[in-house]
């Protein structure tokens, strides 16, 4: 099944968190912090497309968007405005 934004959304996936530290100390499942960085899988028509392009890795707001599970794969959907940074 494939997702198709609406408007001004975008679809993304979470980069998955490292489990252990700089340090070599490894992390538990409920220390991790949940990081806000992720690759864009697809962009609604409403938003600017020289800006965000699909593949790209972006920074999030903390507590933006909507998770969703599709064909077990987690996927959060959120507003442009809500994207902070592109990281190149």
């Amino acid at each position: 099944m494939k997702l198709v934004p609406l408007g001004d959304r975008l679809v993304i996936k979470q980069v998955v968190a490292e489990e252990t530290t700089k340090s070599g100390i490894v992390l538990p499942g409920q220390a991790k912090e949940k990081p806000q960085e992720a690759t864009v899988v697809a962009v609604g028509k409403g938003v600017e497309s020289d800006v965000i392009n699909e593949g790209d890795t972006v920074i999030y707001s903390k507590y933006a968007g909507n998770t969703i599970k599709v064909d077990d794969e987690e996927y959060i959907i959120v507003k442009e405005e809500d994207v902070l940074a592109i990281l190149k």
